[in-house]
């Protein structure tokens, strides 16, 4: 493989990676605000939110609809289509103008934004990296459409268990800022929690499995074709 390629080859790796976290992340953290949206004057330090409920319940909605648009991107990238940038940037900025709106709002009203920052943060990170990509001579050998699903289902693979790793351990990750009188309000729906994060483990294992059958056939043709 040729410097050049392997060069390629590795930032494709890493957008698509950062592109499935940081929707997979997204999705979470819409999901994680549903307690705050629809019962907020169960929570302390939620209270003061109650006066504007119906923009918290919109920041579910958005989030999980962002989350879901950039894991959509995601699988794009992973597939080399022709849209798959341009879809990649608006799930992006969108996630990002979505989550300031956020922090500013919750700041404004309980003095804290945790843990929106950290998806938002998490957003905009991987919309620099993206933005970096095109730059001409970065894009000459990024460019997605030269890809093909082939190369690519090994970053689908990192991305599905890196997923599922946080999805397994959201509870815990996030629990210091969700834990109030003593209860971790982050550790809910775990049933599904867990069968999701399994579901994406056992995908991205698979993927790889498919990756390594994939490529020993063809390592055997070049064999036998060298040795004729």
């Amino acid at each position: 493989m040729s410097t050049n390629n392997f060069f390629a080859k590795s930032l494709r790796f890493i957008g698509i990676l950062l592109m499935g976290l940081t929707g997979g992340f997204t999705l979470l953290g819409g999901i994680g605000t549903t307690c705050a949206a629809l019962f907020p004057a169960n929570y302390e330090s939620m209270a003061a939110l109650a006066p504007l409920q119906w923009l918290y319940i919109l920041f579910v909605v958005t989030g999980i609809a962002i989350g879901v648009w950039g894991i959509w991107a995601t699988v794009k990238l992973v597939r080399g289509t022709s849209d798959s940038y341009k879809m990649s940037l608006q799930a992006l900025v969108a996630g990002m103008v979505i989550g300031v709106v956020h922090i500013f709002a919750s700041r404004a009203l309980r003095g804290a934004s945790m843990p929106v920052d950290a998806v938002v943060y998490t957003t905009i990170l991987t919309l620099i990296i993206f933005l970096l990509f095109r730059i001409p001579f970065v894009w000459q050998g990024v460019n997605f459409t030269k890809g093909n699903t082939k190369s690519n289902l090994p970053a689908g693979g990192a991305a599905a268990i890196m997923l599922g790793i946080l999805t397994l351990t959201i509870q815990y990750t996030m629990a210091s800022t969700h834990t109030w009188g003593g209860v971790n309000y982050a550790d809910v729906f775990n049933t599904s929690m867990t069968i999701i994060g399994l579901g994406l483990l056992l995908l991205g294992a698979g993927l790889f499995v498919s990756v390594a059958m994939i490529r020993e056939p063809a390592r055997r043709l070049m064999v036998e074709e060298r040795s004729a």
